[in-house]
Formats: structure tokens, C-alpha cells, sequence
């Protein structure tokens, strides 16, 4: 690719502190993460995955049991639908640059997908971001996919009827495009180890059980935890539309897992939504 004008690109900010900042450094760590996945055969047809989205000393290894999927699936367009931690952007943003920037080179924006989606639902656009939940999952998809063009959402509006809205009109603009969706969520936080096992187990059930309704009705009723819920109701749904009717839970583990310190844990999880 061709060097871009500075202006058009949104610049990374947290390489070198979630992921490596050099390039050779973050594709060895990511290859040392996919050496270690189990291969976990998906029959069917790859529509979306579930990925999390802490640092990757903490969740890498939970991510490439979902990004290992594309080793044998690969996709020229990818959609991320990620939480918003940080700033207000409304119900759904995306940034205004045409690129994201990652130390493994730039991302192009799908444009045209983008403009396509806009006249389905408000999407506010926006010059600086600092979310990390999406921009963590494009080293992998950079690594194991080659080049790809990009759909970044955030929401930040994460009740039912937005997420519902958001799949449907995702399920309208992707059509028969082969174009992957990406949900950008972590599970329960902070809790000690026992009782996050607990709550984390109700929200992969969900999933397992290709229910969003049922894990809407969940995280309502605080029965488990997912600070990016909507954006998986809503991946879940615009692949339920796509014909996806099987999820397969790739990987569960969470913080304590990695550290030894079961006091207070994040939990992770990967899933695969497929066409059987």
C-alpha cells in the first residue's frame, strides 16, 4: 500500500502497551498464541466470531483460538463491532479517518460499506478516538489474513433494540458478501475467580445455545457480564439473518488464569458462528 496522508489515518494508541510496538515482536507473540491453539474444526460456513479484547499477555491466546478459524477461511472485508470504554459517541460512531494504523501497516476503511450502512442507521463519525476494543483485533486479522478493508463500529449504545437495529441493518448491507463479522467483547470483571466462572458460564451457554435474546435477557437481569454485549447481540443476529444457525465456543479462560491471581479475574471467551 502506498503511503497515506497522515491527516487520513487514525493512529494507533495503545501499540507498544496492550500489543508489542515492533513489528517482529508482535507477529511472534501472535505466532506463539496460534503454535498453542488446539485445532478446533468448524463444519460449515464461517459468517462471524466472538474475540476479546484485553491485552494480549492477557486474552492473546483466548483470541487465536477465534482468529486460527481463518487460516482455512479467509475474507477481503471484515466488520468489527466493538464497545465504547472511553468517550460518548452516541448510540453507533466510527471514526472519520481512511485508514487505522497498526505496527504491521495501514487498514484501508471500507468506504462503501460504510456509506451503505449509513442510510440504514445514524452513525456518528469521529476525528479522535482513544477505544482500544476494536483497534486490538487488527493485528491478528492483519497477521493471519494478509490485507482486508474495514467496517469499525462503536457502540455506544448497548441495550436490545440497538443492537437488534444494528445486526438487521448489517444482515441488509452485507448481503451475499463474503465479509467476516467481528464481536469485540471481554466477560465479567473483577470478580474472584469461582464466582467470574460462575457468571462467565451463563453468557457462554448463551452463545452455545445461539440465543441472543436469552443472553440479552442475562446481562438485563445480571445473571453474567459482557462489557461488549451488544455488539455480540448484534453479530449474533446479522449472522442469524446471514443463515448462521451454530456457535461454537472456542476457548474459555480468563486473568487468573494467566497471572495465578484469583482475587480479582477478567474473563475471556472466543466463538465461532457458522453456516451448517
Amino acid at each position: 500500500m502506498t503511503a497515506a496522508d497522515p491527516r487520513t489515518v487514525r493512529h494507533s494508541v495503545i501499540a507498544g502497551q496492550w500489543y508489542p510496538g515492533d513489528p517482529r515482536a508482535l507477529r511472534a507473540m501472535m505466532d506463539g498464541f496460534l503454535n498453542k491453539v488446539a485445532a478446533v474444526p468448524l463444519d460449515g460456513e464461517l459468517v462471524g466470531l466472538i474475540v476479546p479484547h484485553a491485552g494480549y499477555v492477557y486474552s492473546g491466546q483466548v483470541a487465536a483460538y477465534a482468529y486460527s478459524q481463518l487460516q482455512t477461511h479467509r475474507f477481503p472485508r471484515v466488520v468489527i463491532v466493538s464497545p465504547v470504554h472511553r468517550m460518548y459517541v452516541g448510540s453507533l460512531a466510527m471514526t472519520d479517518k481512511a485508514y487505522y494504523e497498526t505496527p504491521l501497516g495501514l487498514v484501508r476503511v471500507d468506504k462503501e460499506l460504510v456509506q451503505a450502512l449509513a442510510t440504514r442507521v445514524e452513525i456518528n463519525r469521529v476525528s479522535q478516538d482513544m477505544e482500544h476494543s476494536l483497534e486490538i483485533q487488527l493485528p491478528f486479522l492483519q497477521h493471519v489474513m494478509g490485507d482486508f478493508s474495514l467496517t469499525p463500529i462503536m457502540m455506544g449504545d448497548q441495550d436490545r433494540d440497538s443492537a437488534v437495529e444494528l445486526g438487521h441493518a448489517l444482515a441488509e448491507v452485507i448481503g451475499q458478501e463474503q465479509i467476516l463479522l467481528v464481536a469485540s467483547t471481554d466477560l465479567s470483571h473483577f470478580h474472584r475467580y469461582d464466582e467470574a466462572v460462575r457468571l462467565d458460564e451463563r453468557v457462554i451457554q448463551n452463545i452455545a445455545d445461539y440465543d441472543p435474546d436469552g443472553l440479552s435477557r442475562t446481562l438485563a437481569g445480571e445473571e453474567g457480564e459482557a462489557c461488549g454485549g451488544g455488539p455480540v447481540i448484534a453479530v449474533m443476529r446479522a449472522a442469524q439473518v446471514l443463515k448462521a444457525n451454530r456457535a461454537v465456543v472456542l476457548k474459555y479462560m480468563n486473568s487468573g488464569d494467566v497471572t495465578g491471581d484469583h482475587s480479582s479475574v477478567v474473563g475471556y471467551a472466543a466463538a465461532a458462528l457458522a453456516c451448517v
